[in-house]
């Protein structure tokens, strides 16, 4: 009931990888844990071994090693469900998830590993007037927990675990990389081998975070920067009016990454042919870098033939002279200093083409060329990102119009959104955005569904962070920014709807969205630390009976908790069933069953045995008597041997 702790995972795969290195010693409390033996570590990876004050290329600033165990350390926190505020909760496959993100992630990593095709993030930007998380490294336990997540009775949190990060902070730059190192160290783990991540941010951090990224992702994984156009009219800031925020662009792995090219809408063609409209490029590469001494696989004579007149100025082309009427044609030489060309494509893949993607064109009588008939009407994406559609005043406008005033500053406009979601993103992937402020991602996000009958599915994250008491999203009755989201959500997934009601198909569009709160454990402390539990003292019999705080949490909170145990997503198909009375969770159709009633008899664990699932899951408490206890495995061995059964 508790996510895995990342560091205890490594010492695994690096005990795995070189066992000789692996030893047992005493941990701070005087208990055998296991550990790496560096001495021996270093001998197995080089002779060359840098460490201590030795000079070497690096990036690091105070309590970077803190951000680094952040990172790793598990946490036993819980996501619990809010049908009230949802919409569609049991069909919806779309999250919004309110809460602390590092706490999130990490829950997240649970269901969601390698998972993830495209993270978008809009971090504060650490203007010297934005607010960071309270990564506090100096914070006792105590305190920590006080400000990752807890409310009181009325749901308001109990403290505010984001502070003003100003230019007079001696640890301006220091808290900013504490705070988005840990969370992209974690959000990593979540990306598919294939997925991309995009990152806005101005010139304040840039360079940093050029730099953590480079570290967590790999330099070799640096796809880009875009260069937004996000104030047309310029900013003034005394020296220079700036016009640009950027927007940077890595990769899980490059070598893997496939992204799509963005429709064209000014394309048009020129020529046509069976297959649709086309133009033309040639064939030739013009990069005075590949010439017929370095490539000569790619320098041959096409043959031209001028009795086969195709369209136009478009003859047939062959690989071999067939009479009098075949004109020889080589790639041109360079007019610049004569180096001679060679062909883009070889002889293979010229000859499948023939006649068919590539063609004879007459330049002027008796002077032809081989020409590429060029199909696209897409482009690839720009990193230069001017039109005035990206504008933050843009976004704020789109905003307005949802909602009819003014309730957020600066929100990325929808077309950013959609660009960089074209670009990274097939039509059946997951999308993260765990800064996700008004929710333009997942405006995004439906608005391309209903244009393609796609069904890409979102993961909004957000801190449910205070408005300010006199802004107009206040006076609006919006008390948190994830009130203003959620709500955007409803409305532009309503208007997306009617928009396109003519649309075949649009019925199924996915505009709801299942929201789960970030709350403390269900389970009671004496679950994780039952050695440490002064039971006598502190604990009363209904606390031995049951390690379960009932008192305040429900049976579905409780299933939710289960759900990355069971390797299932949170936006798992849930049932709810009854059985000889008893209450059942029935997920995915039978792959997970819970039961988290009172008196459960035989009767009730051989009616879920027969449904034969994966997991089933059950309380301690609800065991009816010892004599079902003594029965619960032979029941499951007798009907369903293979199902993973675990009791709370």
């Amino acid at each position: 009931m508790q996510t895995a702790d990342m560091a205890e995972r490594n010492i695994e795969i690096l005990g795995q990888m070189f066992p000789i290195c692996l030893t047992e010693v005493k941990n701070e409390e005087g208990k055998i844990v296991r550990a790496i033996d560096f001495d021996k570590l270093r001998q197995e990876l080089a002779c060359e071994v840098v460490e201590g004050a030795e000079e070497r290329y690096q990036f690091t600033w105070p309590d970077k090693r803190a951000a680094i165990r952040l990172a790793n350390a598990p946490t036993n926190k819980t996501l619990r469900p809010c049908r009230e505020e949802s919409v569609d909760f049991d069909h919806t496959e779309n999250l919004y998830i309110e809460g602390d993100n590092l706490e999130v992630l990490k829950l997240l990593r649970e269901n969601y590993l390698g998972k993830v095709k495209m993270i978008y993030i809009d971090p504060p930007y650490n203007t010297g007037n934005d607010f960071v998380y309270n990564d506090d490294f100096a914070q006792g336990k105590a305190e920590f927990e006080a400000q990752s997540g807890l409310f009181d009775e009325e749901g308001n949190r109990m403290a505010d675990p984001m502070v003003q990060n100003t230019e007079s902070n001696g640890r301006f730059h220091t808290d900013w990389l504490n705070m988005i190192y840990p969370r992209l160290k974690v959000a990593k783990d979540l990306l598919a081998d294939d997925g991309v991540i995009f990152i806005s941010i101005d010139d304040n951090e840039v360079e940093n975070l050029n730099k953590v990224c480079d570290e967590i992702f790999g330099e070799c994984n640096f796809c880009g920067c875009f260069v937004i156009n996000s104030t047309p009219n310029a900013r003034d800031y005394g020296h220079i009016g700036k016009m640009h925020e950027y927007c940077l662009f890595y990769a899980k792995n490059k070598e893997q990454t496939t992204t799509n090219m963005l429709p064209d809408n000014n394309k048009s063609f020129k020529y046509q042919d069976s297959k649709g409209g086309y133009n033309i490029h040639p064939l030739y590469n013009s990069n005075e870098s590949f010439t017929n001494l370095n490539r000569p696989n790619l320098y041959y004579p096409f043959y031209v033939y001028t009795d086969k007149k195709i369209s136009d100025c478009f003859y047939e082309i062959g690989l071999e002279p067939l009479n009098e009427y075949s004109v020889q044609v080589y790639p041109p030489k360079s007019l610049k200093n004569s180096v001679q060309f060679v062909w883009r494509w070889g002889k293979e893949k010229s000859l499948n083409n023939i006649n068919q993607e590539i063609i004879g064109y007459e330049v002027s009588v008796g002077d032809y060329r081989i020409v590429q008939k060029m199909r696209h009407d897409e482009k690839i994406i720009r990193s230069l990102l001017l039109d005035n559609k990206y504008s933050s005043r843009k976004g704020t406008a789109e905003v307005e119009d949802i909602f009819g005033f003014k309730c957020f500053s600066f929100p990325k406009p929808l077309s950013l959104l959609s660009d960089l979601v074209k670009i990274g993103v097939m039509e059946n992937d997951i999308v993260l955005d765990f800064f996700s402020g008004s929710a333009t991602t997942a405006h995004a996000v439906m608005q391309l569904n209903a244009e393609d009958g796609g069904n890409r599915r979102f993961i909004m994250v957000q801190l449910p962070e205070v408005t300010d008491e006199k802004s107009e999203a206040r006076k609006a009755g919006y008390n948190t920014i994830c009130e203003i989201g959620k709500e955007r959500i409803r409305r532009a997934g309503k208007k997306i709807k009617a928009d396109n009601a003519t649309k075949e198909g649009i019925e199924r569009l996915d505009i709801g969205f299942r929201v789960l709160k970030l709350d403390t454990s269900n389970m009671k402390d004496v679950y994780y630390t039952p050695a440490d539990t002064p039971i006598q003292q502190t604990l009363g019999y209904d606390e031995l009976v049951d390690n379960i705080k009932w008192d305040e949490r429900t049976p579905e909170d409780l299933l939710f908790q289960v759900l990355p145990e069971c390797n299932l997503p949170l936006s798992s198909k849930i049932e709810e069933r009854e059985i000889h009375g008893k209450k059942v969770f029935v997920v995915e159709d039978g792959y997970l069953i819970a039961c988290f009633d009172k008196d459960i008899n035989e009767s009730v664990i051989t009616a879920i045995a027969k449904e034969k699932p994966y997991y089933f899951v059950m309380c301690d408490r609800s065991i009816a008597t010892d004599n079902v206890a003594d029965n619960f495995d032979q029941i499951f061995n007798a009907y369903s041997k293979e199902t993973i059964r675990r009791i709370l």
